[in-house]
């Protein structure tokens, strides 16, 4: 990721409407899985360490990050062990984790199914992960530029990845649906006001409190609808449920 993008990110984590919508819909959805109590938990690329203090209702948590920047101020929370590496080369033994959460990092590896692969290793047998990424290729932007994004995802792509790599597909939706059509139209502007990652402005800084907090209700919608199990069908970004399991029991596909 960009240096200045990266900065601007932990300066905004924890009040940005993106990532407060972001925290619900992934609540909404954990809230659902299945899982012992007492899990070992892991966020991998888990930035400022914001989404740990989430997850540790539900276990031990642990992180990895590859910026020792955002891997510092993780660790400054006192939440668990959190360690500077990559994704596709995780420190930890096989089988480790009852559940692991990769939001929106699959798209910066080069090779997302060796990443997924390696995810699905430290996964203990009948292990849950939860990932989220960024759809529609159609959109690619300056945006994707700036944050080192190799890819956006389609359903078919993500899915391919998934199951090419040993998960099953317990649940795919999109989300952050209401706000679609106003997104695409800035992204897609992007691309013939300014070519030069230069002059981008990040979509990453927090604005007025009342615009801020106006952006984020319809996220609050949508995590609403997702907790009952629904599924939203178009999206600026995608959510999969993926189980270390040939046939999850207890869980249907979405």
């Amino acid at each position: 990721m960009d240096e200045r993008e990266l900065k601007t990110l932990l300066a905004a984590d924890e009040h940005h409407w993106w990532y407060r919508g972001r925290r619900l819909i992934i609540r909404a959805e954990l809230d659902r899985v299945p899982l012992r109590a007492g899990a070992r938990v892991l966020d991998a690329g888990c930035g400022s360490g914001r989404t740990l203090q989430d997850l540790c209702v539900f276990g031990q948590v642990s992180g990895i990050e590859l910026s020792p920047l955002a891997a510092g101020r993780a660790r400054d929370r006192g939440l668990g062990e959190v360690r500077v590496g990559r994704v596709e080369e995780l420190p930890w033994e096989d089988g480790s984790f009852d559940l692991i959460t990769c939001l929106d990092v699959l798209e910066h590896t080069p090779d997302d199914q060796v990443a997924l692969r390696e995810l699905r290793r430290v996964s203990a047998p009948g292990g849950w992960l939860l990932l989220t990424v960024p759809a529609y290729p159609v959109l690619w932007s300056t945006h994707d530029v700036v944050n080192h994004h190799y890819r956006r995802y389609t359903r078919r792509t993500l899915r391919d990845a998934a199951t090419g790599s040993g998960w099953h597909m317990a649940r795919l939706t999109s989300f952050n649906s209401l706000l679609l059509p106003a997104a695409a139209a800035v992204r897609i502007s992007q691309r013939y006001r300014s070519r030069d990652a230069e002059d981008h402005v990040s979509e990453l800084r927090v604005g007025p409190r009342w615009l801020n907090g106006a952006l984020e209700q319809p996220l609050r919608i949508e995590a609403a609808l997702l907790s009952r199990g629904r599924t939203l069908h178009a999206g600026l970004s995608l959510l999969a449920v993926l189980h270390n399991v040939a046939v999850p029991p207890g869980y249907a596909d979405g």
